[in-house]
């Protein structure tokens, strides 16, 4: 299972009651981090959500209003006695951004790492920390605004139930069979036994996608492709502003939405929104005629998502 916690919902400035952008993904005792806009650690408290065991800081693209919370976290994590390494991703530019964050944050007792993540192909998150799941892996996919920027997919795979008279027939000791179960190879009798000698047709996994701030297109088409919550920025209400979106790098409610249901996502969560959006219920019901079950996202939001049966 993976907990999603949505930290803040606001574009380009904060207001009483929303953070920047940021949103907190949890699974096996580790989290990432997506932003880092002014106000995350005061959301994460509020949240009831610890940032210690964020192992990877994934910025979908370099405006404030998406990074300038990360001096004060990158101190906070140093003061908490941080000491395993923190990594860092992002499209292109990434160190030249971060070089003067760093400096701001000054001397940490941790390690902080940049990290190449292969857009459309993605790295196993285990390879960050040995506590993330075999089958975990994140992906980032080219959109469209006015900076070079990303939007992300996680996906937790599943792999096929156990096939324990499989496993009989081989001679695998019942002392091994969690390895096996676990995606691990195992020796006997001479013999080493793969996981797929033992299991049987993958399952559906679970799917988490972010879109940072893009417009419309097909690379954010492909990230939250089938995702089961698609978190999306919506920065404008109104249809009629569709051009200044346009203009701008951004969606309206509407056009979030319908990606949403081109892309088949299964839970739509809007956010990014303008500060001149007072409610953001107000303009829902613009989402609602292209994806009927589209939800307001709100600062401490939280869905933990679980295998199908």
């Amino acid at each position: 299972m993976l907990t999603i916690t949505l930290l803040g919902t606001a574009a380009m400035t904060p207001l009483p009651d929303r953070a920047l952008a940021s949103a907190l993904l949890s699974c096996a005792g580790r989290s990432i981090l997506f932003d880092c806009g002014e106000g995350t650690q005061v959301a994460a408290r509020r949240a009831g959500v610890s940032l210690m065991k964020t192992d990877l800081v994934a910025l979908t693209h370099f405006h404030g209003d998406h990074i300038f919370g990360l001096p004060g976290l990158l101190q906070s994590l140093g003061v908490q006695g941080r000491t395993e390494p923190l990594y860092f991703a992002g499209p292109k530019g990434l160190r030249d951004v971060l070089m003067p964050i760093v400096a701001l944050a000054g001397g940490q007792p941790y390690e902080m790492r940049l990290v190449e993540i292969p857009e459309g192909e993605g790295i196993p998150l285990n390879l960050l920390h040995p506590a993330w799941p075999e089958l975990a892996r994140l992906t980032p996919y080219p959109t469209k605004h006015r900076c070079p920027s990303w939007a992300y997919a996680f996906e937790l795979g599943r792999a096929g139930r156990f096939r324990p008279e499989r496993a009989k027939a081989l001679g695998v000791p019942i002392r091994l069979w969690s390895k096996l179960q676990a995606g691990e190879a195992v020796q006997c009798g001479g013999s080493t036994i793969e996981p797929n000698q033992v299991l049987g047709e993958s399952r559906r996994g679970l799917k988490f996608a972010v879109s940072g701030d893009t417009a419309a297109c097909d690379g954010l088409e492909s990230a939250a492709r089938d995702a089961d919550l698609f978190l999306c920025e919506a920065t404008y209400g109104e249809d009629s502003q569709a051009n200044l979106a346009s203009d701008y790098g951004h969606m309206t409610f509407a056009q979030a939405a319908a990606l949403a249901q081109k892309a088949n996502a299964h839970r739509l969560w809007l956010t990014h929104y303008s500060q001149r959006i007072e409610n953001p219920q107000d303009y829902l019901s613009n989402a609602q005629r292209h994806y009927p079950e589209a939800t307001c996202g709100e600062d401490g939001m939280q869905i933990t998502l679980n295998f199908e049966d």
